[in-house]
């Protein structure tokens, strides 16, 4: 089943898709252990920076032999790309999806170089992912507002083709200051003017409540990264000091699982919406 397949049955359905960044094989291997455990499909990201720290080959390779071994129901996606040879790379590579992410330039220019990656996608079937509005990314500014608009949500996909929009709507990357507020009216209302899949990034840190609410308004993909680095990390700082040991491979799998659980109960979280 292709993404764009799996993105309509879920429209049908009213539900959604976690989809989780991943940085190395062992957090590649919390990420598809807790989707195996919730019987779950799943969607794997990774980055420039992730791709630049393992190597294109070595990411996609790496991540179809995990798929396998669990066997569960997954897809590979490219997230936050703004170099289109990359994403020209990674979809020769055999990613499913790729995100094309100039939502920071004019929208005209937004418009045009995601036009360019529909084109481009074409002949892959793979599904495209864009973002429209601001959505404060590391080190930005989370005061700043740029809410996506609905008129200009379906005249952009109309124009652009995109089988995916990430809105801002409230959210953000990285920690949270404060208890985001998603704006859930706007978001119903792009969604009744849309068929685009609407993908809620920044999803670390939003409560409970606040994404069950968006997925029945129409999100139907959810970022999660900050929470695997935080919760990988922190259970690496507190094992350490307790052991002596050496051998990486018992040193990591306490970590391993700490982030399986975080996702089982953000997966279980989502199917209950």
């Amino acid at each position: 089943m292709t993404l764009q397949d799996k993105f309509a049955q879920l429209d049908q359905q009213n539900k959604a898709l976690l989809a989780v960044n991943f940085y190395n094989f062992e957090t590649l291997s919390a990420v598809l252990k807790a989707a195996a455990a919730q019987d779950t499909g799943i969607i794997l990201q990774s980055t420039k920076s992730t791709i630049d720290y393992l190597g294109l080959e070595i990411t996609a390779k790496l991540a179809r032999a995990a798929i396998s071994q669990h066997d569960v129901d997954a897809w590979l996606h490219l997230d936050h790309a703004q170099d289109i040879d990359l994403i020209k790379r990674a979809l020769d590579a055999g990613y499913d999806s790729v995100m094309i992410d100039a939502s920071e330039q004019p929208i005209e220019e937004n418009r045009e170089v995601t036009q360019q990656i529909v084109e481009m996608a074409k002949p892959y079937g793979a599904n495209v992912e864009a973002e429209l509005g601001y959505i404060a990314k590391l080190g930005q500014s989370k005061e700043k507002a740029a809410f996506t608009q609905p008129e200009e949500a379906r005249d952009f996909v109309e124009q652009t083709g995109i089988d995916a929009l990430a809105v801002a709507i409230g959210s953000a990357h990285g920690f949270y200051d404060k208890e985001p507020n998603l704006d859930i009216e706007l978001l119903n209302r792009i969604r009744q003017v849309t068929p685009a899949a609407l993908v809620l990034h920044g999803g670390s840190g939003i409560p409970d409540s606040q994404i069950q609410e968006a997925i029945r308004n129409g999100i139907r993909k959810i970022n999660v990264a900050t929470e695997v680095k935080n919760g990988f990390m922190n259970t690496l700082r507190e094992e350490i000091p307790n052991t002596k040991e050496i051998d990486l491979r018992k040193v990591f799998p306490p970590a391993i699982d700490h982030v399986q659980s975080l996702l089982e109960d953000k997966i279980a979280m989502i199917n209950q919406a």
